[in-house]
């Protein structure tokens, strides 16, 4: 499990080794990456229902924050199917 501790700003930081690495212990399952998987493609449909309905309603400030966490989990999904080796997904920093 990845250990983790807080900075002045309230943010969660990794633990680092003796090494300044943050310590990771390598133990997910495939199974677990898939069930994560599965659940970023569900939330990220829930916004898009959410942006849609945000734009019945004419609701800018929604449509902007379904978009920005719709298109964040874009890159979640596609980095969760690049470690699990999906044909055809090759680096998800592009």
């Amino acid at each position: 499990m990845l250990a983790f501790g807080s900075n002045t700003l309230g943010y969660r930081t990794p633990h680092m080794s003796s090494r300044g690495t943050p310590v990771r212990s390598y133990d997910r399952t495939w199974e677990e990456i898939e069930n994560m998987l599965n659940k970023a493609e569900a939330k990220r449909a829930e916004w898009k229902v959410w942006f849609e309905e945000c734009r019945r309603n004419e609701d800018r400030d929604g449509m902007k924050e379904a978009a920005r966490n719709h298109k964040a989990l874009d890159g979640v999904v596609k980095t969760l199917k690049w470690a699990l080796g999906e044909e055809g997904i090759s680096n998800p920093l592009e």
